[in-house]
């Protein structure tokens, strides 16, 4: 089973780098889709099946936070995980963001190895090819 990740974030750099470094984690990902802040991020969950989200805490708009609330607030999307991924790493923001249901939280910048282990916790792991 391969896996669709959506990647949130209001730098397109960011979402590229996020991107590659996925590729590089050897993981059966099937597609990668991209947003920009919250808002575009739900229309894209209306567009596409989603396993995990990847997203920003500060973006305009729409932030993480107010994503995750949203998400958490719709059948449809309540049980997608959310991985936060954010240069911010206070003991007081990491314990608001498990208080909203993240299902994992990284810091910017993320090693590929990084990002390969946390999907194997928050999806359950998956057989190698």
């Amino acid at each position: 089973m391969a896996y669709t990740i959506l990647i949130v974030d209001d730098s397109n750099t960011i979402r590229g780098a996020l991107e590659r470094t996925l590729s590089m984690t050897k993981l059966p990902i099937e597609s990668i889709v991209q947003a920009g802040d919250g808002n575009e991020a739900l229309l894209m969950l209306k567009e596409h099946f989603v396993d995990v989200v990847f997203s920003d805490i500060n973006m305009p708009n729409m932030n993480g936070i107010e994503l995750v609330e949203t998400m958490k607030s719709h059948s449809e999307y309540k049980e997608i995980p959310v991985i936060m991924i954010s240069t911010e790493g206070s003991k007081a923001r990491i314990e608001e963001l498990n208080h909203i249901g993240i299902a994992g939280y990284l810091r910017k910048p993320s090693r590929p190895e990084q990002l390969r282990d946390i999907l194997l916790q928050v999806l359950g792991g998956w057989d190698a090819e």
